[in-house]
């Protein structure tokens, strides 16, 4: 699951618009922020496995953010965070549901990696071994999660530009995933994963903000 993550991002928008939505879209990738730190220190594992249908990905421990406990916790820090910034205990609690999201949209796609306890009970229904079901998902969900913000934006007289533009720049860093090979430095990744995040907030700062677009 990659761009799929961002339709809680959009969809929270729609509902508790007071909430910026890089704080949004910056939640919904949290866990995997934090992934890519741990793996850069060599915390969290992960290997490319070519034999593996679909995703290559074989995330065999990541108990610190992919562990439902830990996405508990993440999700806790996200609304104590939000708050901090004196977001409204509203717009704080949708910031926390979307970290949380995360493990369920994961719980789709990955396969028995997502630890129900620390080093323990993994499951994960698989979805990424079927590919062509997988993307169908993936753009299902940001298609509704884009209409739930257009949707709202039209109710306020807004422009629909923002929505535009920003769905169709997680269509093009999709497609990009798709095509480009994945490196197996597990530093490379990680750093890679995290630029990329960092990169889709400051598109959806500009999607949020920019005096054209709204």
């Amino acid at each position: 699951m990659f761009v799929g993550h961002y339709a809680a991002s959009l969809a929270a928008k729609a509902a508790e618009p007071r909430a910026p939505l890089w704080s949004y879209v910056i939640a919904a990738q949290a866990i995997d922020i934090g992934w890519g730190a741990l793996v850069m220190g060599g915390v969290e594992k992960v290997r490319i496995d070519p034999s593996l249908p679909g995703s290559p990905l074989d995330l065999y421990h990541m108990p610190y953010t992919h562990s439902l406990p830990a996405v508990a916790l993440w999700s806790a820090a996200g609304v104590g965070l939000a708050r901090a910034l004196k977001l409204p205990w509203r717009a704080a609690a949708m910031i926390g549901a979307v970290v949380f999201s995360h493990w369920i949209l994961d719980l789709l796609v990955h396969r028995p990696d997502l630890e129900l306890w620390f080093g323990d009970g993994k499951v994960g229904f698989g979805l990424w071994n079927y590919p062509v079901p997988e993307q169908a998902v993936e753009m299902g969900l940001l298609a509704l999660g884009a209409a739930a913000w257009a949707w709202s934006r039209g109710g306020a007289a807004r422009s629909l530009w923002p929505v535009l533009a920003f769905v169709a720049a997680l269509a093009a860093v999709q497609i990009l995933a798709m095509v480009l090979p994945l490196g197996e430095n597990p530093v490379q990744m990680g750093a890679s994963a995290i630029t990329v995040y960092l990169v889709i907030g400051a598109l959806a700062w500009l999607a949020d903000r920019r005096p054209g677009l709204t």
